[in-house]
Formats: C-alpha cells, sequence, structure tokens
C-alpha cells in the first residue's frame, strides 16, 4: 500500500526533500522515499507503508542506487518489525527484489541480525523492531560518513592524475545524493572538484533506456551550480576522441572479489574507450559494494529488465499519457524482442582505480580488496 504527496520543483533551488526518511504519522510508521521515477519533472514522495510497497517501489526503480538500497533495505526490515508483520518473510522478499545489487542484502541482514539479536535476549517483537531501526539509522549515518571520505579520496586521486586542475569528468547513471545518504559516490568527487574550483566540466551520459543520467544526475548537477553537459551514450566516443574527456568517475552496484565491477549497462564500454584513449577509469564505491563471496565478474548475476523499457520510451512526461502497454511511447513495432540487460561487468583490467572511504585501490586486485575489506570498520553479518 502506498500513498503520494505531490510537490512542485521550484526554479532550480534545493527543495530539501530528503531522498529516503523515517516517519512516525499518528497512524503509524512509514517509510517515504523521493520518487526518482517522476524526477526531473516533478518532486513527489512515495510513502510505503508495507514491505510489498517497498518491494515495488524498489523494482520500479522509485528508489534506486546501490547505498540507499541497502539503507532501504534495512529501513524495510524494521517497518516490518515495528508494524507486527512476518520480519522474515519480509527480509527474503526485499533481499531478492533486485538480485544484482550487494547492498541491499547487506542492508537487510543487518537489520535483521539486529532484529533477532533483540529477540534472543527476550526482547519483544517491538523492542526488536526498534533495535532494527536502530541498526537501519545507523547504516544511514555510516553511509553518509562514507560518502564524504570516498569523495576526499576521490578528489585527491584526481589532483594526483591530473596535477593542474581543471578537470573534465566523464560520469554514467546517477551518483550523487539520489543513491546515498550523503552526496554520493562517483557524483560526489566530481562534487567535491566543483567546490575545490576543480571541475571544468562535467559530461552526462543520457544512461539509455531509462535516462538516470538525464533525469537525475543532470537534475543534481544543476541544483549544485556545476558546468555540466549531456550526451547521448553512443557519443562517448566521439567525445574521447576529440581529446574532451579526463577521467571517467563511476559508481558501482557490486565488486567481485577479483576486483570486477558490475554497474549501470554502458559503463564497459565506457571503460574500454578509456583504455584505449589512455584515460583514468575510476570507480568509486563504499566497501559494503564490495563481495568477496562473489568470485570474478561471470559470477555476478546480472538483472534482466522488462523489454518494454527499449521498445518504448518512458519517463515522467510521457507515463501520464499511457500510450503503450508500458505506459510509455512505442518507439518500435509491436511485438519486438528487445535485450535488456541493467548491468554489464567492467575486468579489472580495465579499472584504473577503485576508491573507498578506506582509500584508494590501484592497481585493482584481489589481494588489495581482501586487505580494504579487513581494514574497513564496517562490520559484515552473514
Amino acid at each position: 500500500m502506498a500513498d503520494h504527496e505531490v510537490r512542485s520543483t521550484v526554479g532550480s533551488e534545493p527543495s530539501g526533500l530528503a531522498q529516503l526518511r523515517w516517519d512516525e504519522p499518528p497512524e503509524g510508521p512509514v517509510l517515504v522515499l523521493l520518487d526518482q521515477t517522476r524526477l526531473p519533472v516533478e518532486e513527489v514522495e512515495l510513502v510505503c507503508t508495507d514491505v510489498p510497497g517497498l518491494v515495488r517501489a524498489i523494482q520500479t526503480l522509485a528508489v534506486r542506487g546501490a547505498p540507499l538500497l541497502g539503507i532501504a533495505g534495512a529501513y524495510g526490515v524494521a517497518l516490518a518489525g515495528v508494524r507486527g508483520y512476518d520480519v522474515q518473510d519480509a527480509a527474503a522478499l526485499l533481499a531478492g527484489a533486485r538480485p544484482t545489487a550487494v547492498n541491499l542484502g547487506y542492508g537487510v541482514r543487518l537489520a535483521l541480525g539486529a532484529y533477532q539479536a533483540a529477540l534472543d535476549k527476550g526482547a519483544g517483537p517491538q523492542e526488536a523492531g526498534a533495535a532494527a531501526l536502530a541498526a537501519a539509522q545507523a547504516l544511514h549515518r555510516a553511509d553518509a560518513e562514507a560518502s564524504a571520505r570516498m569523495a576526499a579520496h576521490g578528489l585527491a586521486l584526481l589532483d594526483e592524475l591530473l596535477p593542474g586542475g581543471s578537470h573534465r569528468v566523464l560520469t554514467h547513471c546517477n551518483t550523487g545524493r539520489l543513491v546515498s545518504g550523503g552526496e554520493g559516490t562517483a557524483f560526489a568527487v566530481a562534487l567535491a572538484a566543483h567546490r575545490a574550483g576543480r571541475l571544468r566540466r562535467l559530461w552526462v551520459d543520457e544512461t539509455r533506456p531509462l535516462l538516470q543520467g538525464a533525469r537525475l544526475t543532470a537534475y543534481e548537477a544543476a541544483r549544485s551550480g556545476m558546468a555540466y553537459s549531456l550526451l547521448t551514450d553512443n557519443a562517448a566516443g566521439s567525445l574521447f576522441a576529440a581529446g574532451e574527456v579526463d577521467a571517467v568517475l563511476i559508481g558501482a552496484d557490486r565488486i567481485a572479489a577479483d576486483g570486477s565491477v558490475a554497474n549501470k549497462v554502458g559503463s564497459y564500454p565506457l571503460a574500454v574507450l578509456a583504455k584505449y584513449h589512455h584515460v583514468p577509469f575510476i570507480v568509486v564505491a563504499p566497501v559494503t559494494t564490495v563481495d568477496l563471496e562473489t568470485p570474478d565478474g561471470s559470477a555476478i548475476e546480472v538483472e534482466q529488465r522488462p523489454g518494454q523499457e527499449v521498445t518504448e520510451l518512458t519517463g515522467p512526461q510521457v507515463s501520464a499519457a499511457g500510450w503503450g502497454a508500458g505506459g510509455g511511447l512505442p518507439v518500435a513495432p509491436l511485438g519486438t524482442q528487445a535485450y535488456n540487460p541493467a548491468f554489464d561487468v567492467t575486468p579489472p583490467e580495465l579499472v584504473t582505480a577503485i576508491v573507498t572511504e578506506e582509500g584508494v585501490l590501484s592497481p585493482v586486485t584481489g589481494g588489495g580488496l581482501r586487505e580494504l575489506c579487513a581494514r574497513s570498520r564496517q562490520v559484515t553479518i552473514s
């Protein structure tokens, strides 16, 4: 069950809406999300009163981005606990909502562990739900702190690789505050460069087929006053050839034990282009995105999205008209089969560096990743 409250975007000033927040109105606790499917046309808050509603929000990309999915998963377990639902069933639903994003399962396990530990100590369901909520809130704070540290490490790396400032950075998909408890991952690094006066241009890939770059990264860049330009994904090659890209910054949804990186589809071609043109290809992600249980890139489960996302043009304005079977404008003949993986996998030899809150790993190796994880202050719950 979910309700909507529409808040219009006014001008280019940030509205102050949180990407995700816990609220406790008289009728009971709820999880409130900024519905990212409605951006940038309008700012709409989606109110989730139960876990199936939250799962729908995750699967429709109303809430998305690896770190934020982990936070949402933890809050979802807490929501089930404090509302008296079956917490184990809720956790299973949440953990399976998007298989590639490792942070989602991490957040679910973290909150579920806190819930179960409270029960084991004799707490009742309400008290155990409160323990799960405390774990979710702690994860939320920790992610904001990790975001700030990643930004600092990433900016230092850019300055080291590109002395003299005036960075021209290409990014893909959306990696800002809309995916994080803080200011994001890769976007947070670009934002730090902007604030330091060292960002000349942010190149924003449109990110087909759901346009997270055009709708969300451009939205965040405009509100931050950054110099940015939008390009279609297939224009990136000409941009590299013209010598207009100094570095590529992307996020990650899962990093395997060998350093292979799963990120929004279209990331791998950028890595190949960057390698050919001798441009640094940098991945920015919290340590919680590293999955040492997944041995290599071939073992990463890549989510397959509905074909209608490719065969129909979708978006806030188009969906309102409801033309096609999926609520979008048809752009291919009826019955066209589509190939629509949500992610692709970049092998470690194409990754210049991985930036985490614990520091920078370069070159990217399995041993280096294990050391990073060992240094992390995050507690892994299996």
